[in-house]
């Protein structure tokens, strides 16, 4: 099918379409593996064991969410890049921080809030997903979760937040990841893909100039 764009028309090709699904099926894992680490913690509270399963939890998430940041459809290349390379600083902190920590990952991470200014990065990243996800679709969810995660990770790193309305704040944060990543799978794939004219054009620039 051809589709008009702002700079002449394009086609959606089926590596097109496998790459949407790729992006959300990533967010979905992220958003899955999040929520179960959510529910141990809600559930069995602060245990070894559940301190363990979190620290593989949030490898899995992590790497959903690096998937996702190479299939993510985003004009601005800059952008782009720049979400990944926080992906990629935050990844490299957790796996720093994971090898010298007598503790388990989100054991030592709680107890140590400057770590935020490592781990931080790979949030940033997925709240720059959240955020164009919301300036795109208009979405409450999205709308919710752009300035929720950090809020709540500046809430920690400061020490002005009390244990009980960071929970609420995770739990929201939770609630709404997965009805965003839910949420995706219905939506029409050209969406996803956006105007493929104007990546065409931003190309042509780049290569003129």
């Amino acid at each position: 099918m051809v589709y008009q764009g702002h700079f002449g028309t394009y086609t959606i090709t089926e590596r097109d379409r496998a790459e949407v699904t790729v992006y959300r099926s990533g967010l979905l894992v992220a958003a899955l593996s999040f929520a179960v680490g959510t529910l141990l913690f809600f559930w069995q509270g602060a245990t070894p064991v559940v301190l363990q399963s979190l620290t593989y939890l949030y490898g899995i998430f992590s790497i959903a969410l690096g998937i996702s940041l190479l299939t993510i459809h985003i004009y601005l290349i800059p952008l782009h890049r720049l979400l990944q390379i926080f992906w990629g600083l935050g990844t490299m902190s957790a796996i720093i921080i994971g090898f010298q920590a007598d503790v388990p990952l989100a054991s030592y991470i709680y107890n140590h809030p400057q770590t935020i200014f490592g781990i931080g990065f790979t949030f940033a990243s997925l709240t720059g997903i959240y955020f164009k996800e919301g300036f795109c679709f208009h979405r409450l969810e999205t709308q919710i979760l752009t300035p929720i995660v950090p809020v709540l990770l500046l809430g920690h790193l400061t020490g002005v937040m009390s244990p009980q309305l960071e929970q609420i704040l995770l739990g929201v944060w939770t609630m709404a990841f997965l009805i965003f990543a839910i949420r995706k799978f219905p939506q029409d794939v050209p969406s996803d893909i956006g105007d493929k004219s104007v990546f065409d054009y931003l190309k042509q620039q780049r290569a003129s100039s």
